[in-house]
């Protein structure tokens, strides 16, 4: 029952940190280097500067931001997870709060660093939101709609919409803003690789005695069956088993714990996994 109200609160405390340092981030290095995120994010800030440079109004972010957001978050509630989609929801709402009551504020106004830093806080953010089992919303439900439920690699459809957005602020804004956000995008990319690793991979091969309990112990952690290979020991010249398996990378230390609670002698060698085709299981959203 603890463990039951935890989660949540958990979940809703990393959901609205993670709101506020991409508000905080949005209302000093974005707005003072005039830079565009990625996403709806992104979409959100170019259409308020339309606005602003055509007609002199200024768009509050939150009623743009939500709206934008209005089809996505259909998408989640429709096909991805119910409790995901909340949560995002909450992300995407007090965001857009934060964003619009936060005043702003000039930390720097080299451009380089703030398309770095800004960068590093944005993928900081994300990253924080992603681990508490939520989404900062926009292009990321489209994402993980396409990855899971139509296996379709989504990176070059959210890389097409970034690219029309960045092209779209050069014609308009400059050339200069459009390029450095490329880097801030870049260097928020290279940060969520980092720190968040659901859907990355690591290829295990463990050599063992006891290969059914290392399978057992692989399978009843993460779902993952595992593959036995026979073998022969090059120095002592007896047979050796060695366990192949593929695993969630967010999972592998579990798994090595795992792995050495079934063979305490067990020798494990992991390997990052750059390309996976065919089955692999995927917790869904819930």
């Amino acid at each position: 029952m603890k463990d039951k109200f935890k989660r949540p609160v958990l979940a809703i405390l990393a959901v609205t940190a993670a709101a506020f340092v991409m508000a905080l981030n949005n209302k000093t290095f974005i707005n003072t280097g005039g830079l565009y995120p990625g996403g709806v994010t992104g979409l959100t800030i170019l259409i308020q500067r339309i606005f602003n440079m055509t007609a002199g109004i200024d768009l509050p972010f939150t009623p743009v931001n939500i709206a934008l957001n209005a089809v996505p978050v259909y998408i989640g509630f429709r096909f991805i997870g119910r409790n995901f989609t909340l949560y995002s929801c909450l992300m995407i709402v007090l965001n857009s709060i934060f964003t619009d009551i936060i005043p702003a504020h000039i930390i720097t106004e080299d451009i380089l660093l703030i398309a770095i830093f800004g960068g590093i806080i944005n993928g900081l953010a994300i990253s924080l939101c992603l681990n508490a089992g939520a989404t900062s919303g926009g292009t990321d439900f489209i994402s993980i709609f396409l990855s899971e439920r139509r296996g379709i690699d989504s990176f070059n459809i959210i890389l097409g919409f970034n690219a029309v957005i960045i092209c779209i602020a050069g014609v308009m804004f400059g050339w200069d803003k459009a390029l450095y956000s490329i880097i801030f995008q870049y260097t928020s990319t290279a940060v969520l690789h980092v720190l968040y690793k659901k859907f990355q991979q690591s290829t295990f091969f463990i050599v063992t005695e006891k290969p059914h309990e290392v399978c057992r112990a692989i399978y009843g952690l993460t779902h993952h069956g595992a593959t036995i290979l026979e073998g022969e020991g090059s120095y002592e010249h007896c047979e050796r088993n060695v366990v192949y398996s593929v695993v969630s990378a967010a999972q592998a230390k579990k798994v090595i714990a795992e792995i050495r609670k079934a063979d305490s002698k067990a020798f494990i060698n992991e390997v990052k996994t750059t390309k996976l085709t065919g089955n692999f299981y995927q917790p869904k959203e819930k």
